[in-house]
């Protein structure tokens, strides 16, 4: 069963992945200037981390969908370049490094696109092999810089509970979800419902105690194929943190599911 949505609303879990991945701010910067600047010189400033973990049942492959991310905070004065000698692995595996600048990004000369590094993770992969930590590594010839995460190399999901499948929601049952890997604990689970050609997501009320999450298909839902988006986030475990100020960040997952309400 498809599902198509109107191109003219912007999904909400698209909006959740675009406040994560914004990674290039407006404000901080000398007048467009450039700087490049050692890892050494960056080691007062924060480093970043955003895990994205989108399961969009429209657009599956969509760019960033499956990411993590590591970026600089952009303080006042000249915006931040890393140099060229700068390399970046993700648990051995080398990350794209973005060297930053000055940028025109919404039309403004004075905006700051961040220093960062990325990896496209394979999100098949990631739910076959066991939970471990994620280690970033960056360095050049004057510094190193390591993050650890615990666990959090992990694919995420909402796994349906219970009797039944969850494309087919009955009016006025309540269903629940287990957020995986059950060691985790998510932040408040959000929950959008859509019907077939719809335009505006409604809202679910969701009951949530640890990672599992309960729903009420309310009894005024029409009888006709939906989109139910379910999203959380949470901070990671930072095991270690080293050659920066500090280290914060967030890992995010959102999950389609095609459904019918049925009477």
């Amino acid at each position: 069963m498809s599902l198509p949505v109107s191109s003219s609303l912007p999904r909400w879990t698209v909006r959740a992945f675009g406040a994560l991945g914004a990674l290039v701010s407006l404000v901080g910067c000398g007048g467009g200037e450039t700087k490049v600047m050692s890892l050494a010189e960056l080691s007062d400033r924060t480093l970043t981390y955003a895990l994205t973990d989108v399961d969009d049942e429209e657009n599956p492959d969509a760019q960033g969908a499956h990411r993590f991310t590591v970026s600089y905070s952009v303080v006042d004065g000249p915006c931040s370049r890393f140099a060229d000698d700068v390399t970046a692995t993700l648990n051995g595996e080398p990350m794209t490094v973005v060297p930053g600048g000055a940028s025109e990004v919404g039309g403004r000369g004075d905006a700051c696109e961040n220093s960062r590094a990325y990896f496209n993770y394979d999100p098949g992969a990631w739910s076959r092999e066991p939970v471990s930590d994620l280690t970033v590594q960056l360095q050049d010839a004057t510094h190193t810089v390591r993050l650890v995460l615990q666990g959090a190399k992990a694919k995420r999901s909402f796994t349906f509970q219970g009797e039944g499948t969850p494309d087919k929601l009955r009016v006025g049952q309540t269903y629940d979800f287990l957020w995986e890997p059950a060691t985790e604990v998510p932040g408040p689970v959000s929950v959008m419902i859509m019907r077939e050609g719809g335009r505006a997501p409604g809202t679910l009320t969701a009951t949530q105690e640890g990672g599992k999450v309960g729903i009420t298909i309310p009894a005024t839902t029409p009888q006709a194929n939906h989109l139910l988006s379910m999203e959380a986030s949470l901070a990671g475990i930072v095991r270690e943190c080293v050659g920066v100020a500090s280290c914060d960040g967030t890992l995010f997952h959102s999950q389609d599911f095609v459904i019918a309400v049925v009477p």
